[in-house]
């Protein structure tokens, strides 16, 4: 049944193979179902609804992603967009976590759209290079910032704005600690890296006496909190347009790279270079997003981490199987997820800001055009707390810039329209 349903052995592996590679990716990324509630929480979302949520809509689109494309990537809350949707959609900006699930949903609904019509490679080759990996970095300088905030390494001041908190706390020694752990087991290869130093860290609070034990296992808890409590009156609301673009765009960028990088690293690419399948594996993550939206947790998106599964010989929709059942068991261990302090996970943010930011080594700095927008992207994320800024910014500084420098030909009539609009968003809507 595995073989006619999977073709494994048309991809060269065996039951055994998938299994050990789905283990592998679960274990990679695993983490997640602790980070996650943790971040969509301070909106004031029932930390155990999110809990099951999270496990939910992982174990949901990783299954579509296997069954429908199969393919060996697994799927989970992303990154990044759960920060977007917790400190900016709903702190800074100040709508409801309803408001804002229902704009994860309108997101996801737009991306299905984009699927089906084959708009997706139009847009995504539309878009330059050096903006992409301003997008990338901004999103990791952002989390590090949130992370460092967690662990009261960076608190405010109000002379200098942001100033250096007590290094010398338990907290903030474990906090270090968990993050040079995890990123000395990444450099040695270490399978489950960020899970071991987020364990550690726990195991070390519950030592000192810092957290309280609640017990290992116990039934899971209600999701009835956020169960389809999204508002997606409240998310048409005008001022929600570049939420739900911000939305759609890093989701988009974000599933046609770790789609691409994953392919390429599994030999799963065709003899031109293209994915086969990548209609379904799009669909998959788009409907995986509506469905998270439902259940209440942010944009669900395809994990980079799959390819540690592929490295192990992943090749088939069964390992995105194996991983979504691990996901599911997972929903008994709400107890442990509950204990797990700040900054315990905050490492584990650190790190991924790490991994985020590295392709601004890819950016063309002789090239002023090119670099300067890549830049004012990946800093006024961070600075201004806010993903959609970023893009936006991003945008008008690329546009403007090579119109002023005469390099009209390297200007698409998306960017163009893209800016234009941003502009626009600034004049009037922030005005208002």
């Amino acid at each position: 049944m595995f073989e006619r349903f999977f073709q494994l052995e048309a991809h060269g592996t065996t039951i055994r193979t998938e299994i050990m590679a789905g283990i592998t990716t679960f274990l990679t990324m695993a983490y997640i179902i602790v980070v996650n509630p943790s971040i969509l929480s301070a909106t004031g979302m029932d930390f155990g609804a999110v809990f099951v949520a999270t496990c939910l809509a992982a174990a949901i689109g990783t299954s579509i992603m296997g069954l429908l494309a199969n393919y060996p990537i697994a799927l989970a809350p992303g990154m990044g967009l759960n920060a977007f949707f917790s400190f900016t959609v709903v702190g800074a900006m100040g709508y409801s976590w309803q408001v804002a699930l229902g704009a994860v949903f309108i997101s996801g609904f737009l991306f299905f759209l984009l699927s089906i019509f084959k708009i997706r490679e139009w847009i995504i080759n539309s878009i330059p290079m050096s903006l992409r990996f301003g997008i990338s970095a901004g999103i990791g300088f952002f989390l590090a910032l949130i992370a460092l905030k967690n662990a009261g390494i960076v608190v405010d001041n109000p002379a200098t704005l942001v100033g250096l908190g007590d290094i010398k706390t338990n907290e903030s020694l474990l906090f270090f600690g968990g993050f040079l752990l995890i990123c000395a087991l990444s450099f040695r290869r270490v399978t489950g890296a960020v899970m071991i130093g987020i364990i550690a860290v726990t195991l070390a609070a519950l030592a000192l006496g810092l957290i309280e034990y609640k017990g290992f296992f116990s039934a899971p808890p209600s999701l009835a909190p956020t169960f389809m409590q999204l508002d997606l009156a409240g998310a048409f609301n005008v001022g929600m347009i570049t939420v739900i673009f911000a939305f759609l765009f890093v989701d988009l960028f974000d599933t046609s790279g770790t789609l691409i990088g994953a392919a390429q690293r599994g030999g799963l690419l065709d003899k031109n270079g293209k994915l086969p399948r990548l209609g379904r594996a799009l669909m998959s993550d788009s409907v995986a997003t509506m469905s998270g939206a439902a259940l209440g947790s942010s944009t669900t998106t395809s994990y980079i981490e799959s390819t540690a599964g592929i490295s192990a010989g992943g090749r088939t929709g069964l390992t995105a199987v194996v991983v979504a059942l691990l996901f599911l068991a997972s929903l008994l261990l709400s107890p442990i997820a509950s204990i797990i302090p700040a900054y315990a996970t905050a490492p584990a943010l650190l790190y991924v800001a790490v991994l985020m930011t590295s392709g601004l080594k890819l950016i063309d700095w002789d090239d002023m055009t090119e670099a300067a927008p890549a830049v004012v992207t990946a800093l006024m994320m961070p600075l201004t707390f806010s993903i959609a800024n970023g893009i936006a910014l991003g945008f008008i500084t690329y546009a403007a810039l090579k119109a002023l420098s005469g390099r009209w030909s390297q200007l698409n009539a998306s960017v163009v329209v893209i800016a234009v609009i941003f502009v626009l968003k600034f004049i009037f809507l922030d005005a208002a």
